[in-house]
């Protein structure tokens, strides 16, 4: 099987952002690729949820890291900007501790300080200073030789300069919690709690994860975008793009299989019977669902079981259209627990839906402090709340949805937000349901939980034990996130090309012709 497959054929499982990269920076070099997705839609953790009309984004609602996408599509000689609108955000979010207590986080590196002065004095400002200063170092130092690198690690990262690489390394401060960090810049309890938040960006628990993570402040300092259309607006360009230079997307397609011959990945069989044959094959989805055996037992031993308390966090979603009054919604809001330590001891020590949750507000019909709303007064939202990855053996019914609602919206009445929803027009996601939609995972959305010094390094690679078997998407190195994803589908098509021994920059393999796809 493997002779008769041509070295270009290459089959990727999975639409979502790290999928469709892949495939896109493939068929851009002249590989012949098929996707297939088993949802009608590209796209996958960046998922839209219609109600009536409306599409609301339902997974990912912030675009970051740019670059990321402009290099992709420079790269194969297009315009990232003739396929994807941004529209850039001055406010980055609105938090808020009860009715009076709020605080806007701008663009703006001054604006924010001003208003953190205001807000709780200027030597917590002149320490917001400091800490986006430090923040920006730890973004510098690990830009290169971690989130652009195929396969990095801490032993790596710090030899690599000698004895430089050794004071850089203490600069990230791998070894200290965020927590405590951020405990070291601000005396002002509620802005160590408003970024302490960034730890939850990948999943994780503040108290918990390492004060590396505190590089997400200058990633949003560097611009924090909305997309035209919606988030989906973006997976759609990638497989447009990909379908142009001759990439073949199924969707509604399962693949039961991974197929092995003579210690390499030979294709796939689909939940139907039918049979692709590849050289490659990239698995873009939770990396979990190799050792589970979703893909056959030929791969389960491609990637290691993921121990159900090192995974991330999971979360109970509400996607409504619905009416709004009182507190000013921006287009990201945050509502603070009273309690932050205890609201992550309940979701990662006891596994439980928090008592009183942190909640966050995205109003998709609101552009910094624009509102467009639909006559009548209604807008689409997404409602979050951080909850335990626990959905492969606890079911969320009705008494235990309805419990985390009275919770999650009595946050958002005693910080003076009034939703008239309608439960025609809203749909609850819980942690069950997302382990239905990315299985074996419990509902983690975002692959390991980044907590403790190593393991950002212990996320798998591109590369597997299987020759010609890939792996890519936010479970993999670098992270979760649509930029990390779209990062580790590069890295996944980068090995492949450094595999079969063509160079990114190198000329296109032959289109060698070879038998039908499908056997």
């Amino acid at each position: 099987m493997r002779d008769q497959t041509a070295r270009n054929r290459v089959v990727v499982i999975g639409a979502g952002v790290a999928g469709l990269t892949s495939a896109l920076t493939l068929a851009a070099r002249g590989f012949d690729v098929t996707v297939l997705e088993r949802a009608a839609a590209p796209g996958g953790k960046m998922r839209e949820v219609a109600i009536g009309p409306a599409r609301i984004d339902s997974g990912p609602t912030v675009f970051t890291m740019r670059w990321v996408f402009e290099e992709l599509f420079a790269g194969i000689g297009l315009n990232f900007s003739d396929h994807v609108r941004l529209r850039p955000l001055s406010v980055l979010a609105r938090h808020a501790w009860d009715d009076t207590q709020h605080l806007d986080l701008f663009a703006d590196e001054a604006r924010s300080a001003d208003a953190i002065g205001t807000f709780a004095g200027a030597a917590e400002a002149k320490r917001y200073r400091q800490f986006c200063a430090d923040s920006r170092r730890i973004y510098e130092i690990l830009e290169k030789p971690f989130l652009r690198a195929t396969a990095p690690s801490l032993p790596k990262l710090a030899t690599a300069g000698g004895l430089s690489g050794l004071l850089e390394l203490r600069k990230i401060r791998p070894f200290t919690t965020m927590w405590k960090a951020l405990g070291d810049y601000f005396h002002d309890p509620r802005m160590r709690q408003l970024f302490g938040r960034y730890a939850t960006y990948c999943g994780s628990s503040p108290f918990d994860a390492p004060a590396t993570l505190m590089l997400v402040a200058h990633v949003e300092h560097e611009g924090v975008w909305i997309i035209e259309g919606g988030m989906h607006a973006l997976a759609q360009a990638l497989a447009n793009c990909a379908t142009s230079f001759g990439a073949t997307i199924r969707y509604e397609q399962s693949v039961r299989e991974v197929m092995v011959s003579g210690g390499r990945a030979a294709g796939v069989v689909l939940e139907s019977g039918e049979r692709i044959e590849a050289h490659s094959v990239i698995v873009n989805a939770d990396v979990g669902a190799l050792p589970a055996g979703l893909f056959g037992e030929a791969v389960r031993s491609a990637a290691a079981p993921l121990a159900p308390r090192l995974r991330s966090l999971s979360a109970m979603t509400w996607s409504m259209v619905a009416k709004t009054e009182g507190f000013p919604l921006s287009r990201h809001s945050v509502f603070f627990s009273r309690d932050y330590p205890r609201e992550f001891a309940e979701i990662f020590g006891r596994g439980e839906v928090p008592s009183e949750p942190t909640v966050y507000v995205c109003a998709q019909d609101r552009i910094d402090d624009e509102a467009r709303l639909a006559a009548g007064g209604e807008e689409e939202l997404l409602v979050l709340i951080n909850a335990p990855p626990v959905g492969d053996r606890k079911s969320f019914d009705q008494a235990e949805v309805a419990r985390a609602a009275e919770r999650a919206f009595g946050v958002l009445q005693r910080c003076g937000l009034r939703i008239d929803a309608d439960p025609g027009k809203t749909q609850v996601t819980t942690p069950a349901d997302f382990n239905r939609l990315f299985p074996a995972t419990g509902g983690a959305l975002y692959g390991r939980a980044s907590h403790g010094w190593s393991a950002s390094f212990e996320r798998p690679g591109a590369g597997t034990k299987i020759a010609g078997l890939y792996l890519a998407g936010g479970s993999t190195h670098p992270g979760p996130g649509v930029p990390m994803a779209a990062l580790s589908g590069r890295a996944a098509a980068a090995t492949l090309f450094a595999d079969l021994g063509f160079t990114p920059a190198g000329p296109k393999p032959a289109l060698r012709p070879a038998a039908s796809k499908t056997t």
